[in-house]
Protein backbone atom coordinates (compact mmCIF):
# COMPACT_ATOMS: atom_id res chain seq x y z
CA UNK A 1 0.00 0.00 0.00
CA UNK A 2 1.60 3.58 -0.72
CA UNK A 3 1.85 5.61 1.99
CA UNK A 4 0.42 8.68 2.06
CA UNK A 5 1.82 10.65 4.82
CA UNK A 6 -1.26 11.84 6.51
CA UNK A 7 -1.81 13.57 9.48
CA UNK A 8 -4.08 11.28 11.41
CA UNK A 9 -6.08 11.92 14.66
CA UNK A 10 -6.98 8.29 15.92
CA UNK A 11 -9.42 7.93 18.74
CA UNK A 12 -9.52 4.50 20.52
CA UNK A 13 -5.91 4.19 20.66
CA UNK A 14 -6.28 2.19 23.83
CA UNK A 15 -8.73 0.10 22.80
CA UNK A 16 -9.21 -3.49 21.48
CA UNK A 17 -9.25 -2.19 17.52
CA UNK A 18 -7.34 1.70 17.79
CA UNK A 19 -4.26 0.06 20.01
CA UNK A 20 -3.28 -2.34 16.78
CA UNK A 21 -4.26 0.33 14.58
CA UNK A 22 -2.23 2.80 15.52
CA UNK A 23 1.30 1.14 14.87
CA UNK A 24 0.07 0.29 11.14
CA UNK A 25 -0.21 4.39 10.81
CA UNK A 26 2.91 4.84 12.15
CA UNK A 27 4.42 2.25 10.26
CA UNK A 28 2.53 3.29 7.03
CA UNK A 29 4.90 6.94 7.57
CA UNK A 30 1.68 8.96 8.84
CA UNK A 31 1.72 11.77 11.45
CA UNK A 32 -0.75 10.01 14.43
CA UNK A 33 -2.28 12.29 16.92
CA UNK A 34 -4.22 9.80 19.70
CA UNK A 35 -6.69 11.61 21.79
CA UNK A 36 -7.01 10.01 25.39
CA UNK A 37 -8.71 10.99 28.26
CA UNK A 38 -5.96 9.85 30.37
CA UNK A 39 -2.28 10.52 28.08
CA UNK A 40 0.19 9.68 30.43
CA UNK A 41 -0.87 6.05 30.38
CA UNK A 42 -0.60 5.88 26.21
CA UNK A 43 2.57 8.29 25.76
CA UNK A 44 4.49 5.25 28.66
CA UNK A 45 3.74 3.25 25.89
CA UNK A 46 4.57 4.94 22.07
CA UNK A 47 7.55 6.39 20.73
CA UNK A 48 7.94 10.48 20.37
CA UNK A 49 6.74 9.94 17.21
CA UNK A 50 3.61 9.51 18.41
CA UNK A 51 1.57 12.78 19.39
CA UNK A 52 -0.47 12.46 22.46
CA UNK A 53 -3.10 14.95 23.70
CA UNK A 54 -5.36 14.31 26.43
CA UNK A 55 -9.60 15.27 25.98
CA UNK A 56 -12.60 13.29 25.54
CA UNK A 57 -14.59 13.27 22.83
CA UNK A 58 -17.77 14.28 25.10
CA UNK A 59 -15.63 17.43 25.60
CA UNK A 60 -16.24 19.96 22.31
CA UNK A 61 -13.33 22.23 23.56
CA UNK A 62 -10.38 18.91 23.63
CA UNK A 63 -12.17 17.68 20.66
CA UNK A 64 -11.56 20.89 18.87
CA UNK A 65 -8.23 21.45 19.86
CA UNK A 66 -6.99 17.84 19.00
CA UNK A 67 -8.60 18.27 15.13
CA UNK A 68 -6.70 21.05 14.33
CA UNK A 69 -4.16 20.38 10.91
CA UNK A 70 -5.61 17.19 10.73
CA UNK A 71 -6.55 15.24 7.34
CA UNK A 72 -8.30 12.09 8.26
CA UNK A 73 -10.07 11.55 11.98
CA UNK A 74 -10.65 8.15 13.09
CA UNK A 75 -13.90 7.39 15.45
CA UNK A 76 -13.27 4.15 17.26
CA UNK A 77 -14.90 5.27 20.57
CA UNK A 78 -18.54 3.84 21.97
CA UNK A 79 -19.77 4.21 25.50
CA UNK A 80 -21.11 0.84 26.15
CA UNK A 81 -19.32 0.20 28.74
CA UNK A 82 -20.30 3.13 30.69
CA UNK A 83 -22.67 2.95 33.61
CA UNK A 84 -25.04 5.39 32.35
CA UNK A 85 -27.22 6.32 29.11
CA UNK A 86 -24.50 4.63 26.64
CA UNK A 87 -27.27 6.29 23.64
CA UNK A 88 -26.64 9.66 25.26
CA UNK A 89 -23.08 9.49 25.60
CA UNK A 90 -22.88 8.24 22.03
CA UNK A 91 -24.78 11.06 20.40
CA UNK A 92 -22.82 13.87 22.12
CA UNK A 93 -19.45 12.24 21.07
CA UNK A 94 -20.22 11.58 17.71
CA UNK A 95 -21.78 15.78 17.24
CA UNK A 96 -18.53 17.06 19.06
CA UNK A 97 -16.44 14.73 17.01
CA UNK A 98 -18.59 15.71 13.54
CA UNK A 99 -18.82 19.84 14.40
CA UNK A 100 -14.92 19.76 15.73
CA UNK A 101 -13.91 18.25 12.76
CA UNK A 102 -15.97 20.18 9.95
CA UNK A 103 -14.55 23.61 11.53
CA UNK A 104 -11.40 21.78 11.28
CA UNK A 105 -11.67 21.29 8.10
CA UNK A 106 -10.68 17.87 8.06
CA UNK A 107 -11.09 15.61 4.51
CA UNK A 108 -11.98 12.32 6.15
CA UNK A 109 -13.43 11.21 9.04
CA UNK A 110 -13.29 6.94 9.14
CA UNK A 111 -15.97 5.12 11.34
CA UNK A 112 -15.75 1.44 12.71
CA UNK A 113 -19.66 0.81 12.91
CA UNK A 114 -21.73 -2.44 13.17
CA UNK A 115 -23.61 -5.02 10.58
CA UNK A 116 -27.38 -4.84 10.89
CA UNK A 117 -28.41 -1.46 11.09
CA UNK A 118 -30.69 -1.62 8.35
CA UNK A 119 -32.76 -4.36 10.41
CA UNK A 120 -35.88 -3.77 12.26
CA UNK A 121 -36.05 -3.85 16.17
CA UNK A 122 -32.61 -2.94 16.53
CA UNK A 123 -31.34 -3.85 20.10
CA UNK A 124 -30.40 -0.23 21.84
CA UNK A 125 -26.22 -0.98 20.93
CA UNK A 126 -26.59 -1.40 16.99
CA UNK A 127 -29.45 1.51 17.28
CA UNK A 128 -26.37 3.95 18.69
CA UNK A 129 -24.20 1.98 16.54
CA UNK A 130 -26.43 3.84 13.33
CA UNK A 131 -27.42 6.79 15.05
CA UNK A 132 -23.32 7.78 15.12
CA UNK A 133 -22.72 7.16 11.49
CA UNK A 134 -25.95 9.60 10.45
CA UNK A 135 -24.68 12.35 13.42
CA UNK A 136 -21.17 12.14 11.79
CA UNK A 137 -22.49 12.01 8.07
CA UNK A 138 -24.20 15.47 9.25
CA UNK A 139 -21.70 18.00 8.09
CA UNK A 140 -19.69 18.54 4.81
CA UNK A 141 -16.64 16.22 6.06
CA UNK A 142 -16.68 13.54 3.85
CA UNK A 143 -17.43 9.98 6.10
CA UNK A 144 -16.13 6.62 5.30
CA UNK A 145 -18.22 3.75 7.59
CA UNK A 146 -17.49 0.30 7.76
CA UNK A 147 -20.06 -1.93 9.28
CA UNK A 148 -18.71 -5.15 10.42
CA UNK A 149 -19.65 -8.71 12.09
CA UNK A 150 -18.32 -10.47 14.87
CA UNK A 151 -15.14 -9.46 15.07
CA UNK A 152 -12.71 -12.63 15.55
CA UNK A 153 -9.38 -11.95 17.34
CA UNK A 154 -7.65 -12.88 20.46
CA UNK A 155 -8.96 -10.37 23.12
CA UNK A 156 -11.92 -8.91 21.20
CA UNK A 157 -15.14 -8.92 23.54
CA UNK A 158 -17.14 -11.60 21.06
CA UNK A 159 -14.45 -13.86 21.01
CA UNK A 160 -13.63 -13.93 24.46
CA UNK A 161 -17.32 -14.99 25.32
CA UNK A 162 -17.26 -17.88 23.03
CA UNK A 163 -13.95 -19.06 24.28
CA UNK A 164 -15.22 -19.00 27.97
CA UNK A 165 -18.24 -20.90 27.21
CA UNK A 166 -16.72 -23.67 24.98
CA UNK A 167 -13.81 -23.58 27.68
CA UNK A 168 -15.60 -24.13 30.74
CA UNK A 169 -19.04 -25.89 29.90
CA UNK A 170 -19.01 -29.49 28.87
CA UNK A 171 -22.64 -29.33 27.82
CA UNK A 172 -24.30 -26.14 26.38
CA UNK A 173 -27.84 -24.87 26.35
CA UNK A 174 -28.05 -23.14 22.77
CA UNK A 175 -31.34 -20.81 22.75
CA UNK A 176 -32.17 -19.61 19.43
CA UNK A 177 -30.11 -16.24 18.98
CA UNK A 178 -27.49 -18.60 19.26
CA UNK A 179 -28.41 -19.60 15.82
CA UNK A 180 -28.78 -15.64 14.23
CA UNK A 181 -26.72 -15.72 11.01
CA UNK A 182 -23.67 -13.75 11.15
CA UNK A 183 -20.94 -13.01 8.82
CA UNK A 184 -17.91 -12.98 11.57
CA UNK A 185 -14.77 -11.41 10.52
CA UNK A 186 -11.07 -11.41 11.17
CA UNK A 187 -9.68 -8.34 13.17
CA UNK A 188 -6.82 -8.62 11.25
CA UNK A 189 -8.94 -7.97 7.68
CA UNK A 190 -10.62 -4.95 9.86
CA UNK A 191 -7.43 -3.52 10.33
CA UNK A 192 -7.19 -4.15 6.95
CA UNK A 193 -9.71 -2.49 5.50
CA UNK A 194 -9.14 0.61 7.90
CA UNK A 195 -5.88 1.17 6.76
CA UNK A 196 -6.87 1.12 3.47
CA UNK A 197 -9.92 3.63 3.87
CA UNK A 198 -7.03 6.33 3.99
CA UNK A 199 -6.21 5.31 0.41
CA UNK A 200 -9.72 5.92 -1.27
CA UNK A 201 -10.35 8.44 -3.66
CA UNK A 202 -12.57 11.65 -2.77
CA UNK A 203 -16.28 10.53 -3.80
CA UNK A 204 -18.66 11.36 -0.75
CA UNK A 205 -19.64 9.65 2.24
CA UNK A 206 -19.37 5.74 1.76
CA UNK A 207 -20.71 2.96 3.76
CA UNK A 208 -18.99 -0.71 3.84
CA UNK A 209 -20.50 -4.06 4.68
CA UNK A 210 -17.23 -5.74 5.95
CA UNK A 211 -17.84 -9.78 6.48
CA UNK A 212 -15.57 -12.87 6.68
CA UNK A 213 -15.52 -15.53 3.66
CA UNK A 214 -18.49 -17.68 4.79
CA UNK A 215 -22.09 -17.22 6.69
CA UNK A 216 -22.36 -18.64 10.36
CA UNK A 217 -23.49 -18.22 13.51
CA UNK A 218 -22.40 -18.12 17.03
CA UNK A 219 -23.64 -21.69 17.40
CA UNK A 220 -20.91 -22.34 14.35
CA UNK A 221 -18.61 -20.07 16.21
CA UNK A 222 -18.37 -22.46 18.90
CA UNK A 223 -18.44 -25.44 17.39
CA UNK A 224 -15.45 -24.19 15.07
CA UNK A 225 -13.48 -23.01 18.51
CA UNK A 226 -14.04 -26.42 20.24
CA UNK A 227 -13.18 -28.44 17.20
CA UNK A 228 -9.88 -26.56 16.65
CA UNK A 229 -9.33 -26.68 20.63
CA UNK A 230 -9.79 -30.19 20.22
CA UNK A 231 -12.81 -30.23 23.06
CA UNK A 232 -16.03 -32.52 22.95
CA UNK A 233 -19.28 -29.78 23.65
CA UNK A 234 -22.69 -31.27 23.98
CA UNK A 235 -25.07 -28.62 22.81
CA UNK A 236 -28.75 -29.06 23.48
CA UNK A 237 -30.72 -26.83 21.42
CA UNK A 238 -33.85 -25.10 23.38
CA UNK A 239 -36.64 -22.08 22.58
CA UNK A 240 -37.52 -20.83 25.32
CA UNK A 241 -34.09 -18.92 26.80
CA UNK A 242 -34.49 -14.72 25.88
CA UNK A 243 -31.62 -12.92 25.13
CA UNK A 244 -33.07 -11.38 28.88
CA UNK A 245 -32.17 -14.48 30.66
CA UNK A 246 -29.36 -15.35 28.59
CA UNK A 247 -27.54 -12.06 30.00
CA UNK A 248 -28.56 -13.25 33.42
CA UNK A 249 -26.93 -17.06 33.07
CA UNK A 250 -23.92 -15.13 30.98
CA UNK A 251 -23.08 -12.87 33.57
CA UNK A 252 -22.63 -16.19 35.86
CA UNK A 253 -21.06 -18.27 34.29
CA UNK A 254 -18.70 -16.37 31.64
CA UNK A 255 -16.08 -13.36 32.77
CA UNK A 256 -17.64 -10.72 31.32
CA UNK A 257 -18.85 -7.73 32.98
CA UNK A 258 -22.37 -8.08 33.30
CA UNK A 259 -23.58 -4.74 31.77
CA UNK A 260 -21.23 -5.38 28.56
CA UNK A 261 -22.76 -8.54 28.47
CA UNK A 262 -26.22 -8.00 28.40
CA UNK A 263 -25.63 -5.28 25.49
CA UNK A 264 -24.25 -7.67 23.54
CA UNK A 265 -26.47 -10.44 23.87
CA UNK A 266 -29.18 -8.00 22.95
CA UNK A 267 -27.35 -7.23 19.62
CA UNK A 268 -26.80 -10.53 18.46
CA UNK A 269 -30.65 -11.14 18.07
CA UNK A 270 -30.03 -8.93 14.62
CA UNK A 271 -29.00 -10.66 11.52
CA UNK A 272 -25.60 -9.00 10.97
CA UNK A 273 -24.52 -10.67 7.34
CA UNK A 274 -23.37 -8.62 4.30
CA UNK A 275 -25.70 -8.00 1.63
CA UNK A 276 -23.89 -4.82 -0.09
CA UNK A 277 -20.22 -6.45 -1.74
CA UNK A 278 -19.36 -3.30 -2.93
CA UNK A 279 -16.20 -3.82 -0.33
CA UNK A 280 -14.88 -6.32 -2.19
CA UNK A 281 -14.43 -4.14 -5.38
CA UNK A 282 -13.53 -1.31 -3.78
CA UNK A 283 -11.04 -2.68 -1.48
CA UNK A 284 -7.90 -4.86 -2.64
CA UNK A 285 -8.92 -7.56 0.44
CA UNK A 286 -9.43 -10.99 0.53
CA UNK A 287 -11.58 -11.33 4.34
CA UNK A 288 -10.64 -15.39 5.48
CA UNK A 289 -12.84 -17.51 6.29
CA UNK A 290 -13.86 -18.92 9.63
CA UNK A 291 -11.74 -21.46 10.79
CA UNK A 292 -8.59 -19.42 9.60
CA UNK A 293 -10.01 -16.79 11.71
CA UNK A 294 -10.34 -18.84 14.93
CA UNK A 295 -6.47 -20.60 14.21
CA UNK A 296 -4.69 -17.57 13.72
CA UNK A 297 -6.62 -15.59 16.91
CA UNK A 298 -5.35 -19.09 18.92
CA UNK A 299 -1.92 -19.20 17.64
CA UNK A 300 -1.32 -15.35 18.27
CA UNK A 301 -3.43 -15.43 21.54
CA UNK A 302 0.34 -14.88 23.92
CA UNK A 303 0.76 -12.07 21.45
CA UNK A 304 -2.15 -10.35 20.95
CA UNK A 305 -2.80 -10.49 25.03
CA UNK A 306 0.42 -8.87 25.26
CA UNK A 307 -1.15 -5.90 22.68
CA UNK A 308 -4.64 -5.43 23.77
CA UNK A 309 -8.04 -6.32 24.96
CA UNK A 310 -10.95 -5.19 24.61
CA UNK A 311 -11.11 -4.85 28.42
CA UNK A 312 -8.35 -2.27 28.13
CA UNK A 313 -10.92 0.50 26.77
CA UNK A 314 -13.55 -0.39 29.25
CA UNK A 315 -14.71 1.82 32.05
CA UNK A 316 -15.07 -0.67 34.31
CA UNK A 317 -11.86 -1.46 34.74
CA UNK A 318 -11.13 1.50 37.16
CA UNK A 319 -7.45 1.28 38.92
CA UNK A 320 -7.93 0.11 42.13
CA UNK A 321 -5.62 -0.86 44.83
CA UNK A 322 -7.18 -3.93 45.36
CA UNK A 323 -8.71 -5.14 42.95
CA UNK A 324 -8.65 -8.87 43.92
CA UNK A 325 -9.93 -12.01 41.54
CA UNK A 326 -13.12 -10.13 40.67
CA UNK A 327 -12.18 -9.31 37.08
CA UNK A 328 -11.67 -11.92 34.68
CA UNK A 329 -11.46 -11.63 30.92
CA UNK A 330 -12.06 -14.04 28.74
CA UNK A 331 -11.30 -17.54 30.33
CA UNK A 332 -8.06 -15.08 31.56
CA UNK A 333 -9.05 -14.41 35.68
CA UNK A 334 -7.04 -10.91 36.41
CA UNK A 335 -6.11 -9.12 39.59
CA UNK A 336 -4.74 -5.76 39.09
CA UNK A 337 -3.88 -3.24 41.55
CA UNK A 338 -1.54 -0.20 41.93
CA UNK A 339 0.15 2.17 44.18
CA UNK A 340 1.51 5.27 44.09
CA UNK A 341 4.68 6.27 45.41
CA UNK A 342 6.96 8.93 46.02
CA UNK A 343 10.43 8.61 43.79
CA UNK A 344 10.64 9.20 40.34
CA UNK A 345 9.54 6.33 37.25
CA UNK A 346 13.09 5.14 36.41
CA UNK A 347 13.87 4.66 40.37
CA UNK A 348 10.36 2.67 40.95
CA UNK A 349 10.97 0.24 37.95
CA UNK A 350 14.72 0.01 38.70
CA UNK A 351 13.51 -1.54 42.10
CA UNK A 352 10.62 -3.59 39.89
CA UNK A 353 13.15 -5.09 37.71
CA UNK A 354 15.50 -5.98 40.80
CA UNK A 355 12.95 -8.54 41.90
CA UNK A 356 13.79 -12.51 42.35
CA UNK A 357 17.15 -14.34 42.71
CA UNK A 358 19.03 -13.21 45.68
CA UNK A 359 16.85 -10.12 46.50
CA UNK A 360 13.54 -12.32 46.70
CA UNK A 361 10.11 -10.70 45.91
CA UNK A 362 9.78 -8.58 48.72
CA UNK A 363 7.30 -10.40 50.63
CA UNK A 364 6.30 -13.74 51.72
CA UNK A 365 9.79 -14.89 50.84
CA UNK A 366 8.63 -18.04 52.63
CA UNK A 367 6.04 -18.75 50.78
CA UNK A 368 7.61 -18.35 47.32
CA UNK A 369 10.37 -20.91 48.72
CA UNK A 370 7.40 -23.04 49.68
CA UNK A 371 6.03 -22.80 46.47
CA UNK A 372 9.20 -23.70 45.00
CA UNK A 373 9.53 -26.58 47.00
CA UNK A 374 6.07 -28.08 45.71
CA UNK A 375 6.93 -27.25 42.43
CA UNK A 376 10.03 -29.18 42.64
CA UNK A 377 7.92 -32.57 43.48
CA UNK A 378 5.41 -31.96 40.83
CA UNK A 379 8.47 -32.04 38.27
CA UNK A 380 8.84 -28.55 38.10
CA UNK A 381 11.54 -25.72 38.08
CA UNK A 382 11.41 -24.75 41.17
CA UNK A 383 12.31 -21.49 42.74
CA UNK A 384 16.56 -22.18 41.85
CA UNK A 385 17.46 -20.74 39.12
CA UNK A 386 17.86 -16.76 40.36
CA UNK A 387 18.78 -14.36 37.61
CA UNK A 388 21.94 -13.59 35.65
CA UNK A 389 22.13 -10.40 36.16
CA UNK A 390 21.06 -9.13 39.94
CA UNK A 391 19.58 -5.91 38.63
CA UNK A 392 18.96 -6.06 34.74
CA UNK A 393 16.65 -7.85 32.53
CA UNK A 394 16.80 -8.64 28.58
CA UNK A 395 13.83 -10.32 27.15
CA UNK A 396 14.10 -14.44 27.55
CA UNK A 397 16.56 -14.01 31.17
CA UNK A 398 15.12 -16.05 33.78
CA UNK A 399 13.82 -14.84 37.38
CA UNK A 400 13.32 -17.93 39.58
CA UNK A 401 10.45 -20.18 37.95
CA UNK A 402 9.76 -16.92 35.74
CA UNK A 403 10.78 -16.12 32.21
CA UNK A 404 10.72 -12.88 30.56
CA UNK A 405 8.69 -11.85 28.12
CA UNK A 406 9.28 -8.05 28.07
CA UNK A 407 11.27 -5.59 29.67
CA UNK A 408 10.70 -1.97 28.64
CA UNK A 409 12.71 0.42 30.99
CA UNK A 410 11.40 1.73 32.63
CA UNK A 411 7.76 1.20 31.96
CA UNK A 412 6.88 -2.17 31.36
CA UNK A 413 7.94 -5.70 32.71
CA UNK A 414 5.70 -8.91 32.06
CA UNK A 415 7.05 -12.29 33.59
CA UNK A 416 5.72 -15.64 32.41
CA UNK A 417 5.45 -18.22 35.00
CA UNK A 418 6.98 -21.79 33.90
CA UNK A 419 6.18 -23.34 36.69
CA UNK A 420 3.70 -26.66 36.97
CA UNK A 421 0.19 -25.12 36.96
CA UNK A 422 -3.38 -26.15 35.99
CA UNK A 423 -3.31 -22.88 33.25
CA UNK A 424 -0.69 -20.42 32.64
CA UNK A 425 0.12 -17.75 34.16
CA UNK A 426 1.63 -14.33 34.27
CA UNK A 427 2.87 -11.09 36.33
CA UNK A 428 3.42 -7.57 34.69
CA UNK A 429 4.01 -4.42 35.67
CA UNK A 430 3.75 -1.08 34.57
CA UNK A 431 4.89 2.51 35.51
CA UNK A 432 3.82 5.64 34.48
CA UNK A 433 4.90 8.95 35.90
CA UNK A 434 2.48 11.57 37.79
CA UNK A 435 2.82 14.52 39.84
CA UNK A 436 5.50 14.23 42.56
CA UNK A 437 5.62 10.70 41.76
CA UNK A 438 4.94 7.60 39.84
CA UNK A 439 2.03 5.07 40.02
CA UNK A 440 3.20 1.19 39.92
CA UNK A 441 0.46 -1.03 38.35
CA UNK A 442 0.52 -5.01 39.17
CA UNK A 443 -1.20 -7.42 36.79
CA UNK A 444 -1.47 -10.76 38.18
CA UNK A 445 -3.22 -13.22 35.12
CA UNK A 446 -4.28 -16.81 35.62
CA UNK A 447 -5.28 -18.47 32.19
CA UNK A 448 -7.00 -22.03 33.89
CA UNK A 449 -6.96 -25.28 31.98
CA UNK A 450 -10.49 -26.49 32.39
CA UNK A 451 -11.78 -26.64 36.32
CA UNK A 452 -8.70 -27.66 37.63
CA UNK A 453 -7.41 -24.43 36.78
CA UNK A 454 -10.13 -22.60 38.02
CA UNK A 455 -10.17 -24.72 41.67
CA UNK A 456 -6.09 -23.83 41.94
CA UNK A 457 -7.01 -20.07 41.74
CA UNK A 458 -9.67 -20.24 43.97
CA UNK A 459 -8.31 -22.47 46.47
CA UNK A 460 -5.31 -19.99 47.05
CA UNK A 461 -7.68 -16.55 46.65
CA UNK A 462 -6.46 -15.40 49.78
CA UNK A 463 -3.03 -16.53 49.67
CA UNK A 464 -2.32 -14.71 46.83
CA UNK A 465 -4.10 -11.38 48.04
CA UNK A 466 -1.88 -11.70 50.44
CA UNK A 467 1.49 -12.17 48.45
CA UNK A 468 0.32 -9.55 45.61
CA UNK A 469 -0.98 -7.05 48.14
CA UNK A 470 2.20 -7.49 50.41
CA UNK A 471 4.66 -7.57 47.26
CA UNK A 472 3.60 -4.03 45.74
CA UNK A 473 3.59 -2.31 49.29
CA UNK A 474 7.17 -3.46 49.89
CA UNK A 475 8.25 -2.34 46.53
CA UNK A 476 6.86 1.13 47.35
CA UNK A 477 9.07 1.18 50.41
CA UNK A 478 11.90 -0.49 49.20
CA UNK A 479 11.66 2.25 46.51
CA UNK A 480 11.53 5.35 48.89
CA UNK A 481 13.75 3.89 51.12
CA UNK A 482 16.35 3.03 48.70
CA UNK A 483 15.59 4.92 45.65
CA UNK A 484 17.16 3.30 42.47
CA UNK A 485 19.21 -0.29 44.13
CA UNK A 486 21.66 0.20 40.97
CA UNK A 487 23.34 3.35 42.55
CA UNK A 488 24.78 1.34 45.34
CA UNK A 489 27.97 -0.17 44.95
CA UNK A 490 27.55 -3.52 46.62
CA UNK A 491 24.97 -4.60 43.94
CA UNK A 492 26.41 -2.82 40.62
CA UNK A 493 27.17 -5.54 38.26
CA UNK A 494 28.67 -4.70 34.26
CA UNK A 495 25.91 -4.94 32.10
CA UNK A 496 28.50 -6.05 29.21
CA UNK A 497 29.82 -9.17 31.71
CA UNK A 498 26.45 -10.14 32.31
CA UNK A 499 25.95 -10.49 28.83
CA UNK A 500 29.12 -12.08 28.20
CA UNK A 501 28.06 -14.84 30.90
CA UNK A 502 24.37 -15.00 29.43
CA UNK A 503 26.14 -16.12 25.88
CA UNK A 504 28.02 -18.25 27.18
CA UNK A 505 25.77 -20.26 29.33
CA UNK A 506 23.14 -20.12 26.24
Amino acid sequence: MTTTGQRILLTGATGYVGGRLLPMLVEAGHAVRCLTRRPEDLRARLSEDVDVVGGDVLDVASTARAMEGVDTAYYLVHSMGSDGDFEREDRIAATNFARSAAAAGVGRIVYLGGLGVEAENLSAHLRSRAEVGDILRSTDVEVVELRASIVIGSGSLSFEMVRALVERLPVMIMPKWVGVPAQPIAVGDVLAYLVGALELAPSGDRVYEIGGAETTSYGGIMREYARQRGLRRLMIPVPVLTPYLSSLWLGLVTPLFARVGRKLVASICNPTVVGDDRALRDFDIEPMGLAQAIDTALNNEDRDFAATRWSDSVSAMAASSNNWAGVRFGNRLVDAREIEVRVAPERAFAVVEAIGGKRGWYHADALWTLRGWIDLACGGVGMRRGRTHPERLLRGDVVDCWRVEACDGPHRLLLRAEMKLPGRAWLEFRVRPRAGGAVIRQTATFDPSGLAGLAYWYSIYFVHGYIFGGMLSKIRATAERDGDPRSRPDVVVDLGEARARRAKTA
